[in-house]
């Protein structure tokens, strides 16, 4: 079993930066994908960023990409998420999540955080 701890939310003026962190528990990490997700009131979940287990694979929503970085230290149990030119539109709960086939796509995840607000202001 995994336990996802999200960490570096907050808020932040349009065009500026955020890092977010998620702290993974458990002895098989680096077995996992590894995804972000984001939820707005009143919308879906969707999917923001994905990476594989052994970091050659990254996978990104249109809205992100060029904006967001995603990233791992197995070493550390550690995945991240480089957020910058932040736009109002990206304001969510951020939430990290792990799925067992190592890979970095949507779909279904087996573990979930607590998530982190983002707040972009304009």
């Amino acid at each position: 079993q995994v336990q996802l701890v999200e960490s570096g939310g907050g808020l932040v003026q349009a065009g500026g930066s955020l890092r977010l962190s998620c702290a993974a528990s458990g002895r098989t990490f680096s077995n996992y994908g590894m995804g972000w997700f984001r939820q707005s009131p009143g919308e879906e979940r969707e999917f923001v960023a994905g990476i594989s287990r052994n970091s050659r694979s990254t996978n990104y929503a249109d809205s992100v990409k060029g904006r967001f970085t995603i990233s791992r230290d197995n070493a550390r149990k550690t995945v991240y998420l480089q957020m910058d030119s932040l736009k109002p539109e990206d304001t969510a709960v951020y939430y990290c999540a792990a799925r067992g086939d190592g890979l970095p796509f949507p779909g279904t995840y087996d573990y979930w955080g607590q998530g982190t607000q983002v707040t972009v202001s304009s």
